[in-house]
């Protein structure tokens, strides 16, 4: 090198390093700062949330963020503006709660920072509480990244939805086979770090980044945000304080990559790590959406396996006395209560978003009382709160309810009664489970099975990848089961395979 460049590059980097932070790291425009896309979540009638994550190494400890909300997306009608302030302590994540928003409104928004501009997403705010509307929505849950590619996101953004309810299984823990399709970094997860890269390298998914633009979401977790079929206290590896301070890693990185409001932000403390995740929200005159937390609260599963702190099995129920033990409940019996005296009985129907299969799904014949085979992760190991929920239904002649699920890798549609065995007992709720984006599902040829011993539930299959799109309106629900052809193509066609109608004032799924 010369000795003139030499001086010049040497002044360059004087100049450059005698400037402001901000300033330096402006320059430093190859470097993407918002790799990881934007998102929008829990849109209510007048506020919603806006989430992105500053991306990039040698980010300063506090970086200021500016958000604009508009009626365009030249962005020419801007509505509302701010600043938040992306903190290294949270991940550089932006929570921005735009307020006194028009119910009922589409809107676009997009961030900026550190001279770049982040790319613009669509969202909408809910209809004013006593506005006639209808709703066109999707549910989808377990996307794991080394099962298969995110075609039924690719699909599901070019939909004219209204909502996405992702139902959990955000990410998955594990680490990565040799011979998966698309390998995950790191191990296990154990860290606050290795959580925030996972969520990095899921969201830097293409698809999954255009249907969080493409409308808001509503969001609630499942057992692999933190660790496979644990229970409040314990996982399928950890107890007592390893598993609190896993817990609270998990539940950090969660919300620092979720479109959810500042409120929600984690809390520490001597007993373990708390977020309130449970929450109601209202679609117009039309719904009211009730969103579940079952993992937080839930008892340990009964009958754990001998040689392991906690986790599920599938268990008969001759063989474990606990399954039947009314003292222990899936949600916490503040969180039932809480339900319980939730329900709307003016709206024409309630949405019950959870996690996981609510209808009975036993392995073996039942036969009797104390008969049958069951998976002690779901709704079946803790049939007792179950029956507490659909009683009040009962009691509270709760009208349209209809539960929406995922967790197990397979599209079920059921009926909800109190008494599964009894053909005359009445149909108390209608139930959609949807199946998984991408994750290894149960072979048909076991699902078959299971649809022979279970009347209730209508239809079942384990071997497709994909979700379910809805569209309701006073009169009726109409549910499209989606699946995607190639799982291992991310180009993947995604059609529909079978829908089922329910009528207002007509518990049960019927096939349309």
């Amino acid at each position: 090198m010369n000795p003139q460049r030499r001086q010049l590059l040497q002044a360059g980097a004087a100049s450059l390093l005698a400037a402001p932070l901000f300033v330096r790291h402006a320059r430093a425009a190859d470097v993407p700062r918002f790799a990881l896309g934007v998102a929008s979540g829990q849109p209510r009638a007048d506020r919603l949330v806006l989430w992105t994550r500053l991306t990039g190494i040698d980010l300063p400890p506090s970086v200021p963020v500016q958000w604009e909300l508009s009626h365009d997306e030249a962005f020419t009608d801007i509505v509302a503006r701010g600043t938040e302030t992306a903190e290294a302590a949270w991940a550089h994540s932006v929570h921005a709660e735009p307020s006194a928003l028009g119910p009922g409104r589409w809107y676009w928004y997009r961030f900026s920072a550190l001279g770049q501009r982040s790319p613009a997403g669509r969202t909408r705010t809910a209809p004013a509480d006593d506005a006639a509307a209808t709703l066109q929505f999707a549910i989808a849950s377990c996307q794991r990244w080394d099962h298969g590619h995110y075609a039924a996101w690719r699909h599901m953004a070019t939909q004219p939805l209204d909502l996405v309810m992702f139902l959990g299984d955000y990410i998955y823990e594990y680490p990565s086979p040799p011979d998966a399709l698309r390998r995950v970094d790191g191990p296990l997860l154990r860290t606050l770090a290795q959580y925030r890269e996972r969520y990095a390298q899921y969201k830097s998914d293409e698809a999954l980044q255009a249907a969080h633009a493409a409308f808001p979401w509503l969001v609630i977790w499942d057992d692999h945000e933190v660790e496979n079929d644990h229970s409040r206290e314990r996982g399928q590896t950890l107890s007592g304080a390893a598993f609190q301070a896993l817990r609270a890693a998990a539940y950090q990185a969660w919300w620092e990559h979720m479109p959810v409001a500042k409120a929600m932000r984690p809390t520490f403390s001597p007993a373990g790590p708390s977020l309130r995740l449970y929450d109601r929200f209202h679609w117009g005159r039309l719904a009211r959406i009730h969103a579940l937390d079952d993992r937080q609260y839930r008892d340990p599963h009964a009958c754990p396996p001998l040689l392991r702190p906690g986790g599920s099995q599938v268990i008969m129920a001759v063989d474990c006395a606990e399954l039947q033990d009314p003292q222990r409940s899936l949600l916490g019996f503040e969180q039932e209560r809480w339900l319980a005296e939730g329900w709307d009985l003016q709206r024409p129907w309630n949405l019950l978003a959870q996690q996981t299969l609510m209808a009975r799904l036993s392995r073996q014949a039942v036969t009797g009382p104390n008969t049958g085979e069951f998976w002690t992760d779901g709704w079946d190991g803790y049939a007792p709160s179950r029956t507490r929920l659909l009683g009040a239904v009962a009691e509270r002649r709760v009208p349209n309810m209809v539960v929406l699920g995922g967790d197990v890798h397979a599209h079920y549609v059921a009926d909800l009664k109190l008494d599964f065995d009894d053909p005359k007992s009445p149909v108390l709720a209608s139930e959609f489970c949807g199946t998984s984006i991408s994750s290894h599902g149960p072979s048909q040829k076991q699902v078959n099975q299971r649809l022979r011993l279970n009347p209730h539930v209508h239809h079942g299959r384990g071997d497709q990848r994909g979700y379910i799109g809805f569209t309701l309106d006073e009169r009726a629900l109409q549910a499209t089961l989606m699946v995607v052809d190639r799982p291992n193509d991310a180009t993947s066609p995604v059609r529909a395979d079978v829908r089922f109608a329910v009528e207002a004032g007509r518990p049960g799924p019927q096939r349309a």
